[in-house]
């Protein structure tokens, strides 16, 4: 049985960096916040079924740091003026939303879910310890801007894959929603920052 979030403080909820997450808010408004943001994460597990799940593992293993790494070395290996743009901004948009994410992450220090709540096992392993903002998200939503505008759908198409990759990440229990809603926010930033880079 998990521990209700009601009962947990905001540090244990945040892993000791409850001032830091997000850093305006007071600690009873930042415990309400947490706790809901909990209680939609254990909701998402009345969805669980065997197709459902193999469909998020796929989602998440294509918003890995590999598979980003694959996409845009492909596009760059085709030596075409058009994949040569495209692969610089899928390296662009993903290296840049993955630097930012993980300098949140080691800042502020959230733990993941099967960290914070008791008996909480996630359907899939973790990368690292710390759970805001989701990495995958924010690559995935960096690339997705970043190829906003391009030939083949590339946006479109991205974009439907940065949401589905997103919400993998809280179907397995890898994240919270609010990592999720972060990491979007913050791929965002950097998709639009590769696009300034990459022109």
């Amino acid at each position: 049985m998990e521990r209700p979030a009601a009962l947990q403080s905001p540090e244990e909820l945040v892993g000791g960096g409850a001032a830091a997450l997000p850093g305006a808010l007071a600690p009873s408004r930042l415990h309400r916040l947490l706790s809901f943001d909990e209680t939609l994460l254990l909701g998402v597990r009345r969805f669980h079924g065997p197709w459902r799940t193999r469909l998020a593992r796929l989602l998440t293993a294509a918003g890995d740091a590999r598979s980003w790494t694959f996409a845009s070395l492909v596009l760059l290996a085709s030596m075409r003026p058009t994949g040569l743009h495209l692969g610089l901004r899928v390296a662009a948009g993903s290296s840049l939303a993955a630097l930012l994410a993980q300098g949140l992450k080691r800042t502020l220090n959230r733990a993941r879910p099967s960290s914070a709540i008791e008996q909480f096992e996630a359907l899939a392993d973790n990368p690292d310890a710390f759970s805001f903002p989701s990495g995958h998200t924010a690559a995935a939503f960096g690339v997705a801007v970043a190829l906003a505008g391009e030939p083949f759908w590339a946006g479109p198409i991205a974009t439907v894959l940065a949401v589905g990759i997103g919400l993998s990440r809280v179907y397995l229990g890898a994240h919270y929603p609010l990592d999720v809603a972060a990491g979007s926010v913050l791929g965002v930033a950097a998709g639009v920052l590769a696009r300034l880079l990459v022109a």
